[in-house]
């Protein structure tokens, strides 16, 4: 990251201290400022960091912001520790107490008025308000439902005081005491709940955690929550690039904590990053998640579906992109009956939507099932089974292979793949997991970026499609000197402790369990599973890719993967049979 003058604050978290650096913020673009950079051309270059770094003049007052909407503007709001925060209250226009909705996130609380127009990737222009924060509820239309939403900007952002903490539990603690501000405000009626999807959905999973008394439900929709495991490190491989941006761009008019160098001074786990851990147990409230099956929030958005201790939760995984998915007005409209039931007191029906629904996959913009309902997930009648590698002929089966070979390829510049053929239709939905036996010849370390990609029966390339832009399939990480496992591993899901670095022994050979984000696809007979393993992160058309720029650790060594014989490497699948079978017709659910 460029230089920057930089502080340090002393931060203990669960007993261990650290020295934390903030680097000077940038205090945001005035409008003025943003049209002399259109002038220039400049905003339209990246219209993404125009937005992020828009930093309106802070000017207390209430107005008519549409017609029926009143919007109590730079409401000022003070934290326990006396640090005054910023929000922008929109609310109907009546005596009525009606519930809030709060949007907590980083990138700025009316980020409309930094743009020529407002928009959002994959949702057609006026479909949402200028009144609206970047992924979150819109006040254009949840006003007029009788509801207020509260547009925040956390310590720090905008002209909010104090130091920007990112994703930490400073800012949840900030979190918990807006929302018990809120509760009592004359326009309330004392139940609060949060909407937002990536950035956002990330601040909320930690303020829920913190159990604000007066929030009655929650709304996550798309965030992860495992800032280590699905962010800067991701399977123990930095990719502090990622975050960079966010550091440099956000509007702050003090000191943002830099975690890229955090990344880079602290590349295993530790109590610093166990910090930016949802504490997943103490979520209790009714919660409605949604996760994508293509985008990198994937894993923590389904890992809070599966460990939050609410008894009253539903999951939906779909094949769309996060923004899109937030506005379709099916999906607003069911979101509204969500927060109607909890946020009202309606007796609506709610509780007869299925606890899971999710779109299984096929081929391109096409999925075979769409919001097919399930109870759980995973799901209980998976049956997991092993497609054995064979780096012989770079194929594999269900049948383990006797003969030892292996696969070597130039981590820099070349990859490798085993081609599985399929020999009846098959159901891939939810976790898979990669044993390897791995050597490195002339380095201590491998990094594997493992996917999982469909082929046709002349092994073409089938990707999935979102917003237009093809996706792979499903994928993991690992760096393999971080290859001890967590106490919170199962069978299906290697998930590792990234405490202690263990080096690979030159000519040692090693087995490795690479975990994988939960995928649901549908294999044709005469199709192929295609694993693909490479030592970088090889980017496709997929936008997405653009951000990942992983800080790789291979050095000059070649890959190896050993099969056959006492080196069972294998794929483990989790396969799902079909809902009810007789004879020949097969019931796998509806459409």
């Amino acid at each position: 990251m460029e230089e920057r003058e930089c502080i340090y604050e002393k931060r203990t978290f669960n007993g261990e201290e650290f020295d934390v650096p903030f680097v000077k913020g940038r205090p945001g673009k005035t409008r003025e400022e943003m049209e002399e950079m259109r002038a220039r051309g400049e905003v339209n270059a990246d219209p993404m960091a125009a937005m992020f770094s828009f930093c309106a003049k802070l000017n207390p007052r209430s107005y008519e912001a549409a017609p029926g909407i009143i919007c109590d503007q730079d409401v000022a709001v003070i934290m326990r520790d006396g640090v005054v925060i910023y929000a922008d209250i929109f609310r109907p226009a009546t005596a009525e107490k009606v519930p809030c909705i709060v949007s907590w996130g980083y990138f700025g609380k009316r980020p409309a008025e930094g743009q020529d127009e407002w928009k959002l990737m994959g949702v057609p222009p006026k479909t949402v308000s200028t009144m609206a924060k970047f992924e979150a509820a819109d006040p254009g239309y949840w006003c007029r439902y009788g509801y207020a939403v509260a547009n925040v900007d956390p310590r720090g952002v905008g002209n909010s005081n104090g130091n920007l903490n990112l994703w930490g539990t400073q800012d949840a603690k900030d979190g918990y005491d807006f929302i018990e501000w809120a509760a009592r405000q004359s326009w309330c009626n004392g139940k609060l709940t949060m909407f937002g999807n990536s950035g956002v959905c990330m601040c909320h999973w930690k303020i829920a955690a913190e159990q604000p008394p007066h929030l009655a439900c929650f709304a996550a929709w798309e965030g992860q929550g495992d800032l280590y495991r699905e962010s800067y490190c991701c399977g123990g491989i930095p990719n502090p690039s990622y975050e960079e941006n966010i550091v440099k761009e956000v509007a702050c008019k003090t000191w943002v904590e830099d975690t890229v160098s955090m990344v880079n001074k602290y590349p295993l786990m530790n109590e610093y990053w166990k910090d930016k851990e949802v504490k997943w147990a103490n979520i209790k409230v009714p919660t409605y998640v949604t996760a994508g099956w293509v985008h990198h929030h994937l894993r923590g958005s389904v890992e809070g579906f599966r460990r939050i201790r609410s008894p009253k939760k539903w999951l939906r995984i779909h094949r769309d992109f996060e923004w899109p998915d937030d506005y379709r007005p099916e999906n607003l409209e069911e979101l509204r009956r969500f927060y109607d039931r909890y946020l009202k007191d309606i007796y609506n029906g709610w509780e007869f939507t299925p606890k899971v629904r999710m779109d299984v996959m096929d081929a391109f913009a096409y999925d075979l099932y769409s919001r097919r309902t399930e109870n759980e997930f995973p799901l209980a009648r998976t049956v997991y089974q092993k497609l054995y590698l064979n780096a012989k002929d770079q194929d594999g089966g269900f049948e383990s292979f006797s003969t030892e070979s292996e696969a070597v390829y130039d981590p820099k510049t070349e990859t490798t793949v085993f081609n599985i053929p399929v020999k009846e239709d098959i159901e891939i939905s939810g976790y898979m997991r990669l044993h390897l036996w791995v050597e490195c010849r002339g380095h201590d370390n491998m990094d594997l970026f493992p996917w999982i990609i469909k082929l046709g029966q002349n092994k073409e390339y089938i990707p999935v499609e979102c917003m237009g832009a093809p996706f792979r399939g499903a994928w993991g990480f690992l760096r393999c000197s971080h290859r001890d496992l967590d106490s919170r591993a199962t069978d299906f899901q290697p998930i590792h402790t990234h405490t202690k670095r263990e080096p690979m022994k030159p000519g040692e050979i090693f087995p490795v369990d690479v975990e994988f984000y939960p995928h649901s696809r549908v294999w044709h007979k005469g199709e192929y599973i295609q694993v693909l393993l490479a030592g970088r992160f090889i980017k496709t058309e997929w936008f997405h890719d653009v951000a990942m720029n992983h800080d790789v650790d291979n050095g000059d060594g070649l890959h190896v993967i050993h099969t056959g014989g006492k080196y069972d490497s294998y794929l483990q699948i989790p396969v799902i049979p079909p809902k009810y079978q007789s004879g020949d017709y097969v019931y796998r659910g509806t459409l």
